[in-house]
């Protein structure tokens, strides 16, 4: 019996964005859940439990560092897997992001394939594999 697919959950108000991670993602191995705005990223995360959020910092509503504050601080959340993935490529922004707890961060634009790499690391090759 085949494993229930993995959760993502891509939270970002940018159509192309989201639509570029879930067709890099979506090839029947995860569940995609998709928010526009920090209110419904923080709403979904909590009702999907996802295996890994890809959160952008820069959204209307809550700003995914606050997201991923009250994230961490719910008991329920706290062990979720996040990865910021945002324009805000400044040294002191990574810095900021991960004090308050994200796993990875990946800065736009990136290719394709650092996604892929991020899904890897953070649930295992296996995740990729059919």
């Amino acid at each position: 019996m085949p494993a229930e697919p993995r959760t993502i959950l891509i939270a970002d108000d940018e159509d192309a964005l989201r639509a570029l991670v879930r067709v890099t993602l979506d090839s029947g191995r995860f569940q995609i859940v998709e928010a526009v705005d920090g209110i419904e990223a923080l709403r979904l995360a909590r009702q999907h439990r996802p295996d890994l959020l890809f959160l952008d910092w820069a959204m209307p509503g809550l700003s995914g560092l606050e997201v991923c504050r009250r994230l961490r601080a719910d008991p329920e959340t706290k062990n979720l897997t996040i990865v910021m993935l945002t324009a805000r490529a400044q040294e002191f922004d990574r810095n900021a992001a991960l004090e308050v707890g994200v796993d990875a961060y990946i800065t736009k634009p990136f290719s394709p394939l650092r996604l892929l790499d991020a899904v890897r690391d953070k649930l295992g090759a296996s995740a990729l594999v059919s």
